[in-house]
Order: structure tokens, then C-alpha cells, then sequence
């Protein structure tokens, strides 16, 4: 775990932001993942190139946060309006922060205020002890597939 720092700030995405979160995705799966995946599985999952406009289609189809700390984007998270939690994901240089407990709270809070009844999400290998911590519990394993490569992910779910 890192020295504690600031806390993390939560605040709605920008377009702005899109670039920086790109990199940061790219950034947090070759530094993080890499630990339970293989080069293979991390390169079909964070590729060099990744498509810009579809990144801002998909921030701006539901409510994403970032994390700041000092001003700097250290992680990001999205809520799809049934429970779902598509991404999340911390930069490599904030892990053990407080960053994606910080967004998990912000999401539990809008997810009671909307009346939803779960949070849900498919957790990789790498982020599945961090929701488990969290009170998520796994309801099946599953293999997706990214360009060509078989990933193994966990789908969990959280009662609220």
C-alpha cells in the first residue's frame, strides 16, 4: 500500500477527460493486470490503439467519475442504469489510495438514491479482491474474449 496522501476527489467526467482515461485504462491493465494475465491477454485487452470515438460514446451514454488526487486523474468508474458497473480502474501510480473505494462509495450512493437493488460487474482476476472486499460475491466465472485471446473474469454482484 502507498503512503495514505490526499483523499481522493470525485467528480463527473468530462469529454475532456477522454484522452487522459484512455491512458490511464491502457496504463492501469500493462502495469496491474499484468500480474494475472499474460502479455498475449493484456495486449488483446489494452491495445496501442484504441478508438477514440467510441470511448466518448460509451462516457457519454451513462454517468462516468473520475478520482483526482492533487488535481491528478488517478481513476475513473461508470454506473449503466441498471446496477452495472462497466469499468473501473485506477492508475498504476495510485493503487492502495483509497481510489476505487472512494469511487465504489460515490456509486453505491447514486445507485440508492436511483432505488436500484444491486450493483453488479465482471471483475477481473486482478480487481476480484477488491470487490469481494466490498461485498460483492462472485456468481460464476466466465472466459470473454478480446481479439482472439481467452480472459478469464468473474461476474459479482452486490445487494444493496
Amino acid at each position: 500500500m502507498s503512503d495514505a496522501g490526499p483523499a481522493p476527489q470525485i467528480r463527473s467526467c468530462e469529454a475532456a477527460d477522454v484522452d487522459a482515461l484512455m491512458a490511464l485504462f491502457i496504463g492501469s491493465v500493462r502495469k496491474v493486470a499484468s500480474r494475472d494475465y499474460d502479455p498475449d491477454q493484456i495486449m488483446a485487452w489494452a491495445p496501442d490503439v484504441l478508438d477514440r470515438d467510441r470511448w466518448l460514446a460509451r462516457q457519454g451514454s451513462r454517468p462516468t467519475w473520475v478520482a483526482t488526487i492533487s488535481g491528478e486523474i488517478a481513476g475513473f468508474s461508470d454506473l449503466e442504469p441498471d446496477g452495472h458497473i462497466d469499468m473501473m480502474y485506477v492508475h498504476a501510480d495510485h493503487q492502495g489510495r483509497g481510489v476505487a473505494k472512494s469511487l465504489l462509495l460515490h456509486i453505491e450512493r447514486v445507485a440508492r438514491v436511483q432505488g436500484l437493488g444491486r450493483l453488479y460487474t465482471e471483475a477481473s482476476i486482478t480487481a476480484r479482491p477488491f470487490f469481494e472486499r466490498h461485498g460483492f460475491g462472485v456468481i460464476s466465472a466466465q472466459e470473454v474474449e478480446r481479439r482472439g485471446q481467452r480472459l478469464i473474469n468473474y461476474r459479482m454482484e452486490r445487494r444493496l
